[in-house]
């Protein structure tokens, strides 16, 4: 009798053993692990405005007497790598060459796209970019001063003349490919840098001399379609929502 309440007992506790192992596995099943809440977290990134001006137009306005202007610019954001982006701007540039002074003043804008190339790390939000723009120019020639070349200058001098003369109404319509980049130096605030290649479509020019300075095109090259331009750009990001990346 004593032995088989001896064995009842040890059944017992076994059975007791095997609950209490088998309630702690189940416990420690329905404990979700760090890693996995770890890899749940969805990384979100900024979309949003941003807008700024082009410094590299304010320091020139300041350094040189015969140059006057500003840009604001901005882009959106509209997906992962693409950025809708916009300029528009004022210059005023005098022109002085052996037989011609003008000066050139007027309004321009450019709309187009930029495509980032670059893989930010978690957290970043830089920019190395590429991307075009459509650009149009309204402007004005003032013809300050000019000069008639005459191969014998000996016996009759050249003759010239410092009659001003307005050329308003006139219009440039070019394409620009542009690249460079835009790099988050505090939370939300970006410097950047480009370097644009630019062709004429159409422009109109005044009697009797071609336009040696386009507003928003910037010097043109002996009657060439082809032209050039940089950037310096400050500017700060308006975040609206984000995405999971």
């Amino acid at each position: 009798m004593k032995m088989q309440q001896t064995i009842i007992s040890i059944i017992k506790s076994c059975l007791v053993g095997m609950l209490f192992c088998s309630v702690s596995f189940a416990q420690n099943d329905s404990i979700p692990s760090n890693n996995k809440l770890k890899d749940s977290i969805k990384q979100k990134e900024k979309y949003g405005l941003r807008v700024g001006g082009d410094a590299s137009k304010l320091i020139r306005s300041f350094v040189d007497d015969d140059y006057k202007g500003f840009e604001i610019n901005g882009d959106f954001r509209f997906t992962k790598k693409w950025y809708l982006a916009a300029e528009f701007g004022i210059e005023e540039k005098k022109t002085t060459t052996d037989y011609i002074a003008v000066t050139s003043s007027g309004t321009y804008i450019k709309l187009g796209a930029d495509y980032n190339a670059y893989q930010n790390w978690y957290g970043m939000n830089n920019l190395l970019y590429g991307g075009f723009r459509v650009a149009a120019s309204n402007f004005s020639q003032e013809l300050n001063g000019y000069g008639v070349y005459s191969q014998n200058q000996y016996w009759a001098p050249q003759f010239t003349s410092t009659e001003s003369i307005d050329y308003s109404g006139l219009n440039a319509v070019w394409a620009e490919f542009i690249a460079g980049l835009k790099v988050e130096v505090l939370t939300n605030l970006f410097l950047g840098v480009n370097v644009q290649f630019k062709y004429i479509i159409t422009q109109s020019e005044p009697d009797n001399f071609e336009n040696l300075y386009i507003p928003g095109y910037n010097k043109t090259y002996d009657s060439g379609s082809f032209g050039f331009g940089y950037g310096y750009n400050i500017s700060y990001l308006i975040p609206i929502f984000k995405k999971a990346k």
